[in-house]
Parts: C-alpha cells; structure tokens; sequence
C-alpha cells in the first residue's frame, strides 16, 4: 500500500567494484598524506638534526625567539650550549633552540 508513495530499495548488482573503489581511495589519501605531510616534515627534521649536531665555537647564531649570538661553549654530552649575545654578557640555551647558522662576520653587521 506504501509502495505508491516510497519505491522500493533494490541491491546494486556490482557490489565489489565499490569495495576496490574504496581501498584505492584508502590508498590515494595514504600516498598524498605521506608526500604531503609526512615526508617534508622528516627532511626538515633531519636537516634541523644535522644543523645541530655541527654547531662548533665560534659559530654565529639565530635562536628561535630571534636573538643573536656567537657561540661560546659547545657540550658535547650536554643538550645545551652558551652563547656570548652582547659583549660579556651569556647565555645558556637548547642547542635545539638554533633556528638558523648566520655567516661569519654577520653580527658586527648588525
């Protein structure tokens, strides 16, 4: 009797080309989520790793909150290291707080 108004629902006959349909798009956003995201966050990672291992007395600084500074003493075995940001004046920071290694010569620039 309710036919008249709501027709009824039939099965498609193609029932697993959706399902490979859906696992190629699992498979697309994997691929773009891993060039996209993933993949350029773990080059820069790296990059920032190697930057922070080669720091060395001597070099001249950007730390993240923008100050500059000439390093003055590399630990080793420590994560820290001191920077000389005004003459006579130090200061202890994270070697993983180095934004960027400046040229020599950059500071007297400034």
């Amino acid at each position: 009797m309710l036919d008249f108004f709501i027709s009824p629902a039939h099965a498609e006959g193609g029932a697993a080309g959706g399902g490979i349909a859906q696992i190629v798009m699992l498979v697309g956003f994997v691929l773009i989520f891993y060039f996209l995201l993933w993949r350029p966050q773990a080059k820069r990672a790296k990059q920032h790793k190697q930057l922070v291992s080669g720091l060395s007395r001597g070099d001249e600084i950007v730390i993240g909150g923008g100050m500059v500074g000439r390093i003055t003493k590399v630990s080793d075995d420590s994560e820290f290291i001191t920077i000389e940001i005004a003459e006579g004046t130090e200061v202890n920071v994270q070697k993983n707080a180095v934004a960027a290694v400046l040229p020599k010569g950059t500071i007297k620039s400034i």
